[in-house]
């Protein structure tokens, strides 16, 4: 895309709406013939409500019906995004931290994930404490004194209130069955109390180093045996390991507060995993929420958002948050690919309709070849940054995600709403200043015009080919 029309378009989608407006205002991104990004402003006009006909595009908001509170949107700053950020001139980094950070010129994220050491996304593997070390008197994090600590601190000064929380992918290799980070194995019985401290040691030198965690998970893709950093639990070792060793040793060096999330794995078995800890009260004590992961799927599979509605309807104290999730085997040919912004929409618009609070992307962004990985495990991030030229790259992931983060706000309650058939998806909150945004995905090949019904008037509004639209009441 030429450069100046990407940043025109970038001014454009990032204007700011007038919440005192009375005429709601539409903003929509799409994919034009050359697959580049266009934006549109507009103001639709009420009309009083009339009886719809079936044959016609329709979506109808309840604003007096309210569910999950909305907690945010954002990213991982990985090993990886923190190492590239680190090899950029000091303007681009700043236009990355305004990109994403911002409220006004942004993205306005408010939620972050990192890592207990290291992952694939790290140029190498390591962990705070020397090998054997079960009393954890080695225990630094100097590794991310570097890199990843500064970026995180960049962040909060953008802004104060982004709730961090914190995964492990693997424990140090003496503590498991393989005696390795990597391919799985499993964490030994003889160290649950050693693992457990380790997360308080986290915790505590983050802390001091002045990046306040606000949660963590207890394990990375528990079920998935790696290449990279790895580890299995079966449902019944995770709620033992936190009901016996890690949540008392939270409690017991006052960190009951620190979010507990559970699960953090793909939707297919989340329903088993989260019966097995939450049936269980000595352990659901401990848990805040479940994460969960969309890799169960990727382009034209079945994503199983129904997985997420069960768990919500079963366990309905119980927080839904997306804790991960990227298009895997980067290429940069696909940098342009509307798909990956529709992916993101369809799964972003499924996923809070099922209940989610929050909603976590993998790495925040990434270089020019999809990494670093010291596994070589490559991926695509909603933008790309060419550490030799400076040059960033949004793709339709990013411009995807803005339609939810810039307008939906941390307090806001998801509205009833629902579509009259399946050309379009749309999922609907209500803001605490009382504005209402509704988001809609148009997947077709063909502009369609549908009327929103709110309250006892309707308004009609086009919708151009493969698009999403924000509209702002």
């Amino acid at each position: 895309m030429n450069r100046y029309l990407l940043l025109c378009f970038f001014q454009l989608f990032l204007i700011t709406v007038n919440s005192q407006n009375r005429k709601p205002l539409l903003v929509e991104t799409s994919a034009s013939k050359s697959i580049f990004l266009e934006q549109s402003l507009v103001q639709p006009q009420y009309q009083q409500y009339i009886q719809p006909n079936e044959n016609e595009h329709c979506i109808f908001i309840d604003t007096s019906k309210h569910f999950q509170e909305f907690i945010g949107i954002g990213a991982a700053v990985t090993d990886a995004a923190a190492e590239t950020f680190g090899l950029l001139n000091k303007s681009t980094q700043q236009k990355l931290l305004d990109a994403f950070f911002d409220d006004q010129t942004g993205l306005g994220y408010n939620l972050l994930r990192t890592t207990i050491h290291s992952c694939d996304f790290s140029s190498e593997s390591y962990t705070y404490i020397k090998e054997g070390d079960t009393a954890l008197k080695s225990f630094s994090i100097a590794h991310d004194l570097q890199y990843r600590i500064p970026l995180l601190k960049r962040a909060f000064q953008k802004n104060s209130a982004i709730k961090l929380f914190a995964s492990p992918w693997s424990p140090p290799a003496f503590m498991k069955t393989n005696n390795s980070l990597y391919n799985g194995g499993k964490l030994l019985p003889q160290f649950y109390q050693s693992w457990a401290n380790y997360y308080v040691q986290f915790i505590e030198a983050y802390e001091k180093a002045g990046i306040p965690i606000w949660g963590l998970t207890i394990q990375n893709e528990p079920m998935a045996k790696q290449r990279w950093e790895s580890c299995i639990y079966t449902a019944e070792a995770e709620r033992d390991f936190l009901k016996n060793y890690l949540g008392p040793t939270l409690k017991k060096n006052q960190m009951s507060q620190k979010k507990v999330i559970a699960w953090d794995h793909n939707r297919d078995l989340i329903y088993q995993r989260v019966q097995t800890l939450l049936n269980d009260t000595a352990c659901a004590q401990y848990i805040w929420g479940i994460g969960y992961h969309w890799y169960e799927t990727w382009m034209g599979g079945s994503q199983m958002h129904q997985n997420l509605a069960n768990v919500k309807a079963s366990f309905p104290n119980t927080h839904l948050i997306f804790t991960e999730g990227c298009k895997e085997k980067f290429d940069s040919l696909e940098m342009n690919n509307w798909q990956l912004g529709v992916y993101y929409a369809k799964s972003m618009i499924r996923d809070f309709n099922a209940g989610t609070c929050a909603w976590t992307d993998w790495n925040i962004f990434l270089n020019q070849n999809g990494g670093p990985n010291h596994k070589k495990n490559f991926c695509f991030a909603p933008v790309h940054v060419n550490t030799q030229t400076n040059l960033i790259t949004y793709t339709s992931a990013y411009y995807s995600i803005g339609h939810f983060s810039k307008y939906i706000k941390p307090g806001a309650r998801r509205l009833s709403c629902s579509v009259s058939n399946s050309f379009l998806e749309a999922v609907a909150f209500k803001n605490i200043d009382g504005v209402v945004v509704l988001v809609v995905l148009n997947d077709t090949n063909s502009p369609l015009h549908y009327k929103t019904y709110i309250g006892n008037q309707f308004v009609t509004i086009d919708i151009q080919a493969n698009s999403i639209q924000s509209v702002i009441f």
